[in-house]
């Protein structure tokens, strides 16, 4: 089985802007490259788990979100860094694209997504955890049986160190 770090985007490994698209404006946390650097380098899988509700509010499409995601592993090379897979959730009960406006079992608080990349993957659920800047983030791995971690301020990588010391 594969042990895995998931991380929430907006907030966690970027800087939140509210409905970020434009790769231009996008900005990495502090420690955030050298956190997906150091899972790629200690045996964990770099997995990001984020709510696009942009997508059913119609702000954005599903191709810009993955060709943004793409963006984002094409930076993280240039250190020798990569996130191994991208799960995005592009629905909203309230969203004005017809498609997207439902209810689902992917938007977190719920754990779809989790699920899907542990089976995926073949993810060992006590050797991983979640790391998010809100409580759906922590609600999320929870309702996985994941371990999750709320991440207000400070250095992405020393908050991930310190939370495998306590795994």
């Amino acid at each position: 089985m594969n042990k895995a770090i998931f991380f929430d985007r907006d907030g966690t490994l970027n800087v939140d802007l509210g409905y970020l698209c434009d790769f231009e404006k996008f900005k990495w946390i502090e420690g955030a490259v050298e956190a997906v650097k150091f899972c790629n380098d200690n045996g964990y899988l770099a997995i990001v788990v984020t709510n696009q509700s942009g997508v059913a509010r119609g702000y954005y499409t599903e191709t810009e979100v993955i060709a943004f995601h793409n963006k984002m592993n094409e930076e993280l090379a240039k250190s020798g860094a990569h996130i191994d897979d991208f799960f995005y959730c592009p629905h909203h009960p309230d969203g004005v694209v017809e498609k997207y406006s439902i209810v689902c079992d992917c938007r977190k608080p719920k754990s779809g997504m989790l699920e899907e990349a542990c089976r995926k993957y073949d993810i060992d659920k006590n050797k991983s955890l979640m790391i998010g800047d809100m409580p759906r983030d922590v609600e999320c791995a929870e309702n996985a049986g994941i371990r999750g971690i709320l991440f207000k301020e400070g250095n992405l990588l020393n908050v991930l160190k310190g939370a495998l010391t306590q795994l």
